[in-house]
């Protein structure tokens, strides 16, 4: 999967950014390098789901995909 990312200097310094196709998925970091490591974390978490919340009964299936 590609996704875009808008990456913003911060104000204060440092970088922030954030992902379009995703709202509300934004991060920020001090340094690009940083804030590069923190764009995939961002990603992960606002694209998870924790299936504890979801009804799933014996004859459903649990599949992880990567697109």
């Amino acid at each position: 999967m590609k996704l875009k990312v808008v990456v913003h200097e911060a104000e204060e310094g440092g970088y922030w950014a954030e992902v379009p196709s995703i709202p509300g998925c934004t991060t920020q970091g001090d340094t690009f390098d940083e804030l590069l490591s923190n764009i995939y974390e961002a990603v992960e978490g606002c694209l998870s789901v924790d299936i504890q919340d979801i009804a799933v009964s014996d004859t459903d299936k649990v599949m992880e995909i990567a697109v």
